[in-house]
């Protein structure tokens, strides 16, 4: 059974679904396609998605610890695992991303597949940017693209100044 709940955040709510098993979905808004099939009850990867994405935001978490299981074909789903993969306050372009998976002449489809992630921020598609440095779509809103590579540009770059 699925279950949800609505984060606010710095970037506007996010809705979370989860089972038992794995997160499923992280939105922008109040609502997911997702969320109405969900019960009533609560499950406790709701809960740890929601500790993990607070502790994001706080600056207290770079990476996640979450079994994820969004739905999607087989290149999706392996465009979503290299997505994980750019390190955090990093940003790669579309072509990039397709050479690393083999498919240098598909940074289109990448485009495509990284718009559909369903699970934002946690798959971390932010981080994908135009050819020429420049921001690119975002479903979260550019605003919010925006503001999440400057914190993650910021925390990245004061931890580094310590170290």
């Amino acid at each position: 059974m699925l279950a949800h709940h609505t984060l606010p955040s710095p970037v506007g709510p996010l809705t979370i679904v989860a089972s038992a098993t794995a997160v499923h979905a992280i939105h922008f808004g109040d609502t997911s396609p997702l969320a109405d099939s969900c019960a009533d009850h609560r499950q406790p990867l709701v809960a740890a998605a929601a500790a993990q994405l607070a502790e994001y935001f706080d600056g207290a978490r770079r990476d996640f610890a979450l079994p994820l299981d969004g739905a999607g074909t087989a290149f999706q789903r392996d465009v979503w695992r290299a997505l994980v993969a750019i390190p955090y306050g990093v940003t790669c372009g579309y072509g990039e991303l397709a050479a690393r998976l083999g498919r240098p002449s598909a940074s289109r489809a990448v485009g495509a597949a990284n718009g559909r992630n369903p699970i934002a921020i946690v798959v971390p598609c932010h981080r994908v940017i135009g050819k020429d440095g420049t921001l690119t779509g975002y479903g979260g809103g550019m605003d919010n693209k925006r503001w999440l590579l400057d914190h993650e540009a910021r925390l990245a770059g004061a931890q580094l100044a310590l170290a």
